[in-house]
């Protein structure tokens, strides 16, 4: 359990899971984390999405058209894909340096969705500030 717990107390530290109950985030972190290299693709526009990861540590790059989205520790990607149903991933992901990264599969995506509003309401805030961005252009 010191490992589950070293995983809780990281995802506590971000906006998106602080609320979030520890039970809940034992079991949305169950899949595991894995670790990545330097230029390793974690998502291609057009696959089909079957979970979202969270950045524990290192950096990636969202390449979405003509833009190009760098995330660390506490950013999150793949959610779009778990929203929709039979929905396909809509930009490349890689990681521009080593980097270790949480899984959280669709069923215990959704699973949070039901059960943790805080978790809901940080997604929706997140997702919004995102959409935002995009059309600001910041």
């Amino acid at each position: 359990m010191a490992a589950g717990r070293e995983i809780v107390d990281e995802l506590k530290a971000t906006t998106l899971f602080a609320q979030v109950s520890d039970n809940s985030l034992v079991e949305a972190a169950a899949a595991g984390v894995t670790e990545v290299d330097a230029g390793q693709v974690l998502a291609q526009a057009g696959d089909y999405g079957n979970g979202m990861f969270v950045v524990l540590d290192g950096q990636v790059v969202v390449e979405l058209r003509q833009a190009q989205i760098k995330m660390g520790p506490g950013g999150f990607f793949g959610e779009l894909a778990l929203l929709v149903p039979d929905a396909e991933r809509i930009a490349r992901v890689r990681a521009t340096t080593p980097a270790r990264l949480l899984v959280i599969p669709r069923a215990s995506f959704d699973e949070l969705l039901k059960t943790e509003p805080s978790f809901a309401l940080a997604l929706l805030r997140e997702l919004a500030s995102r959409l935002t961005d995009v059309r600001t252009g910041s």
